[in-house]
């Protein structure tokens, strides 16, 4: 049976960390040939094809952007770091200048890819707490909801009239480690093994999450399907607190204690020992993508539980 996708070419901008990869096996899987431009070369090996490019000169890179049937744009400094001045300035600006690189590549290739799927962050709604937010919610305010408005405006000035334009903006991503990094597990594992995952601060920061099996599908329903357009959240229909994560991720372990940390711990160990931002697991959002419910999309893995076993079943195979 001839996959759908067999005659499809695809670029994946900074698709050399976790989720670009699993997007680019995702893709290769149902038959597509995949390019990935990043700044170092990815960590394993695949059936995809890899250009180094710096995301902010133009360069030969640009000639895999002409005749591709789509790209999807992920590049951007991690957020799981401690928030200097340096480290925020190159959070915003290599997601700005990437998306205006890509911007005036288009615009000197003879055939751009006829839609363009922009990442985009939930955290741009802030912190709102026991608040459900979805598309049409407030924006919030402070460095998260700051970068994510800066890379959505970056991205509406430059992707092209012509192009089909679609905006995810993206919960925690849960996946298996190989050998790229797994999200937000790769830190809440080893802590809930050895009986650290319990309740931090206050417990009840929302916490909106979305397996990545369910955010490659959603990736590629982007890619393909002409009637998404505009802006979605990337997140499963199932947010829960933070304390109901963890006793979750507890149970899946099968670890039956989990100490609790107060903020005041949270933040002398994030930045000591884990050498992270604090903020990232005392504040939190929920979310929910109402658009996506309108438009039939089914989520294979809607619920915690089943997110989590599988990727621990997974990860043993």
């Amino acid at each position: 049976m001839v996959s759908s996708l067999e005659s499809s070419k695809f670029v994946i901008v900074g698709g050399s960390g976790f989720l670009g990869l699993s997007l680019a096996r995702h893709l290769t899987d149902r038959g597509a040939s995949v390019v990935i431009l990043s700044r170092s070369v990815p960590r394993i090996d695949g059936p995809w094809q890899h250009q180094v490019w710096d995301g902010r000169t133009l360069g030969p890179w640009k000639d895999a952007l002409n005749t591709a049937s789509g790209l999807v744009n992920l590049a951007g400094r991690s957020v799981d770091c401690i928030k200097t001045p340096d480290h925020q300035d190159e959070i915003v600006r290599s997601r700005v200048e990437s998306t205006r690189i890509l911007g005036a590549a288009m615009r000197e290739i003879d055939s751009p890819p006829p839609v363009w799927v922009q990442m985009s962050t939930a955290h741009i709604y802030g912190d709102p707490p026991e608040v459900l937010c979805t598309e049409e919610s407030a924006l919030g305010y402070g460095l998260a909801p700051f970068v994510g408005k800066a890379w959505e405006e970056a991205y509406a000035a430059s992707v092209l009239p012509s192009q089909r334009q679609v905006i995810l903006r993206t919960s925690f991503v849960l996946g298996r480690n190989r050998g790229a990094g797994a999200g937000a597990l790769d830190t809440l594992l080893p802590l809930t093994k050895v009986g650290l995952g319990g309740k931090i601060g206050s417990g009840t920061q929302g916490m909106s999450w979305i397996h990545e099996l369910d955010m490659n599908r959603l990736l590629e329903r982007g890619l393909t399907d002409a009637q998404m357009r505009g802006v979605y959240i990337a997140s499963a229909p199932n947010p829960v607190s933070q304390v109901e994560f963890m006793r979750e991720l507890r149970r899946a372990v099968g670890m039956p204690i989990g100490l609790p940390a107060f903020s005041w711990m949270v933040r002398i160990g994030a930045r000591f020992l884990l050498r992270t931002d604090p903020e990232l697991g005392l504040y939190g959002r929920y979310v929910h993508s109402r658009r996506l419910a309108e438009e039939s999309f089914e989520f294979q893995l809607p619920t915690l539980h089943e997110a989590l076993q599988e990727l621990l079943r997974s990860g043993k195979d």
